[in-house]
C-alpha cells in the first residue's frame, strides 16, 4: 500500500519543468487578490472621496450640516478660505474648518408644488 502511495507521488512530481505555464506562476494569485481589493474595497471609497469633496465645494448659506465631531448647524457664513461659519443656536456662530463637513442637507425647496385641495 504505501509503494503504491509512494509511486503515485513520484509520477505526480515528475512532471517536465516548462510544461506549468504562466498559471504556475507564484504572481497570478498575488495579481489576482489586488485586482479583488482595488474593485471591491478602494475604488468604491475613491469614488466616495471625491462624491464629499464635491459636496463640500457646493456648500452655500443655508445649507443644514453635519460635522465630523457631530456639530449640527445652518451655515451661515461660507468664506473663501478653507473655513466656514456654522450656526448651532440662537446668537451663537461657530468657524468650522470645511473639511470637517461629514454631512450635507439642503432644505428641499417646491418652487412649481401646487396644492390641490
Amino acid at each position: 500500500m504505501y509503494l503504491s502511495i509512494l509511486s503515485f507521488l513520484a509520477e505526480a512530481t515528475a512532471t517536465p519543468a516548462g510544461a506549468g505555464g504562466i498559471l504556475s506562476s507564484p504572481i497570478v494569485p498575488f495579481a489576482a487578490v489586488a485586482i479583488i481589493m482595488y474593485v471591491l474595497m478602494i475604488r468604491p471609497q475613491q469614488k466616495k472621496q471625491k462624491e464629499l469633496a464635491a459636496l463640500i465645494a457646493s456648500v452655500k448659506t443655508g445649507d443644514k450640516v453635519v460635522t465630523t465631531g457631530g456639530i449640527h448647524g445652518i451655515v451661515s457664513n461660507v468664506k473663501d478660505g478653507t473655513t466656514l461659519s456654522l450656526k448651532v443656536a440662537d446668537n451663537v456662530k461657530i468657524e468650522v474648518d470645511k473639511s470637517a463637513i461629514a454631512s450635507v442637507d439642503r432644505p428641499t425647496v417646491a418652487a412649481n408644488a401646487v396644492v390641490v385641495s
